[in-house]
């Protein structure tokens, strides 16, 4: 219905463009919104008054012309010029009814669109550190960049998921030496455990398996492990400075074949746990690319070569420095540190690097909002590289907050206290998650209620959107007990008899699915389509809990089931989208 009003007016303003009212080079967008007012139409535009200044004319009389020039259409009742130039639309009511035909045929591919043009995007998120199971907060960021890709592709673009493993760097070489003393004590040795090691029971469980497969074999004694090791915390020194101790000597000790055996362990065993969780909670990508492919494939000086050519390296106090401060970024950053190692921050350049090489029209990055500030680093090193910075839209997630009743759970990857993501799901099961993640935009803070997540009532925002398609699927059921059979054509061809308030309010909620959908796509914002749902569910309960279905007039009788299966068919369209069941019965 908006798409036709769109052309009804473009073909307008060709029109003015023919006549010289127009210039025939100006760009036109037609912007056309739902009227939050039905006395003043069904739908207005503002197109007179934004182009009344470069027609230089009125843009009251400017709406005079682009009415005068909107071709007849069945669709249209009427068509009012109000205010200072606002063009009001009129929608015929009985072409409000066609909605319910149009669902009927497009079925599961009802709303989809091509406004994406087979563009290509690539969505990057959730790419958490393997360094440990996914846990609560990561899990926002999983059911947001699943949305947002899926919405894409419901709008026409050619969609690639990507997690972009962080497999090199401290954290990393942590999470190995953690592994590893965690294998000596199963061999027997008795060590203290770093203050700053990783400390949870998935890192025991990798070094048991270890230890079960290769026996002894990366066993050292402890005196040697502790060799002039620099104290700890709990022991009045320096944690960061005992762990890079622990971690050199765990190299040396162990040799590069062996502490890439341990490394590699680690590794192997987190990422497959993530991968397997992603899984179960509906989240598949096309690629999952690793951080030390751009180490061992060069990438990283490339990149800085590129950077050095365009003159944006400069080396000060034996360090090479990128001068982002440039190119919009607060300071200038280190990319290579005086010990000759490369920074975090010069992988990120290489690998933005290679996305850009890979041709993709657009980047998405999905990030925690703790990443707020590396978007100008970023920003300048594309500019650097050559590439409109334009390309790169970058959301945040703020982690999700989790509470048991009224008590906080303290969440940290390193001390190993937090509720993983499996378990969450264990606990409140996939649809629920995965709903409540995405109900509110992704930048705003956010409770997890796990209360209300598992109750089955209304107050429930999940239960309650399931349960309208449940019901429907009833009303279905109960046909077939009472020996009837759905007359679907006569029900399209009475849906005139849609007269009750319920009825008019569910038509008008059917047809702006198409819409939620492309404008969901467009701002990245999933929670639109919660919103909608919410109100299609809210609407459809209040129908069932004022009507009968199943009456005795049988032209009635049909109306009202084409409209509730319209209803059930958009439901399931976008719960499916979402990657939420639609249980038949509940």
């Amino acid at each position: 219905m908006k798409h036709k009003l769109e052309y009804l007016l473009q073909h307008a303003v060709e029109a003015l463009k023919t006549q010289g009212v127009l210039e025939r080079e100006l760009a036109v967008q037609v912007v056309l919104e739902r009227a939050r007012d039905t006395q003043h139409g069904d739908f207005a535009t503002n197109l007179a008054m934004l182009l009344a200044k470069p027609a230089k004319t009125n843009p009251r009389q400017l709406a005079e012309k682009i009415v005068a020039e909107i071709p007849a259409h069945s669709l249209v009742s009427k068509v009012e010029i109000a205010g200072p130039g606002f063009i009001n639309f009129f929608i015929n009511p009985d072409s409000q009814f066609q909605i319910v035909k149009q669902i009927h045929d497009a079925g599961p591919k009802f709303g989809l669109s091509n406004i994406g043009n087979g563009k290509r995007i690539q969505v990057e998120f959730v790419s958490a550190n393997p360094t440990g199971p996914l846990h609560v907060g990561h899990g926002r960021g999983a059911a947001y960049g699943s949305a947002v890709a899926d919405l894409l592709e419901a709008a026409g673009f050619k969609v690639e998921r990507e997690y972009y493993v962080n497999d090199a760097g401290r954290q990393m070489d942590i999470l190995a030496t953690s592994v590893w003393l965690r294998y000596l004590e199963e061999c027997g040795e008795v060590l203290p455990f770093p203050c700053n090691g990783y400390r949870g029971e998935y890192v025991r469980e990798i070094a048991v398996n270890l230890h079960q497969k290769a026996g002894n074999d990366y066993r050292r004694p402890a005196d040697l492990v502790l060799e002039d090791i620099p104290a700890d915390e709990n022991q009045g020194g320096d944690k960061e400075k005992h762990i890079d101790a622990l971690i050199e000597r765990a190299k040396t000790l162990l040799g590069p074949a062996q502490y890439s055996d341990i490394f590699q362990a680690g590794l192997d065993d987190i990422l497959a746990d993530i991968k397997d969780d992603l899984a179960e909670f509906g989240v598949s990508y096309q690629q999952w690319f690793s951080e030390r492919l751009l180490m061992d494939d060069g990438s990283i000086q490339q990149a800085l070569q590129r950077l050095d050519d365009a003159g944006y390296l400069y080396k000060q106090e034996g360090a090479t420095w990128f001068a982002s401060s440039r190119l919009g970024d607060e300071k200038d950053r280190v990319v290579i540190r005086d010990n000759g190692q490369s920074t975090y921050f010069a992988s990120d350049i290489a690998y933005h690097m290679n996305k850009l090489d890979r041709g993709f029209d657009r980047i998405v990055n999905i990030w925690g909002a703790d990443h707020h500030g590396y978007i100008p680093r970023v920003k300048a090193a594309m500019q650097a590289l050559g590439a409109d910075e334009s390309k790169l839209k970058v959301l945040l997630v703020q982690f999700a907050v989790l509470y048991r009743g009224d008590e906080k759970v303290q969440m940290s990857t390193r001390s190993g206290e937090f509720v993983t993501l499996r378990q969450l799901r264990n606990e409140v099961g996939k649809d629920a998650c995965r709903f409540f993640y995405v109900m509110r935009k992704s930048e705003q803070h956010m409770d997890f209620d796990l209360k209300l997540a598992t109750s089955k009532s209304n107050e429930n925002p999940v239960y309650y959107v399931q349960y309208a398609y449940a019901r429907v699927c009833s009303v279905l059921r109960q046909l077939d007990e009472k020996g009837r059979e759905r007359n679907l054509l006569l029900g399209m061809e009475h849906l005139n008899l849609l007269t009750e308030e319920q009825e008019t309010a569910l038509l008008t909620t059917l047809s702006k699915y198409p819409e939620v959908l492309e404008r969901a796509a467009q701002q990245y914002e999933p929670h639109q389509l919660i919103q909608y749902l919410r109100e299609l569910a809210n609407q459809f309960h209040s129908y069932y809990n004022a009507h009968q279905f199943l009456v005795e007039d049988d032209k009635v009788c049909n109306a009202r089931l084409n409209l509730i299966c319209a209803v059930k068919q958009v439901l399931a369209n976008a719960l499916t989208l979402l990657k939420i069941n639609t249980p038949e019965s509940m």
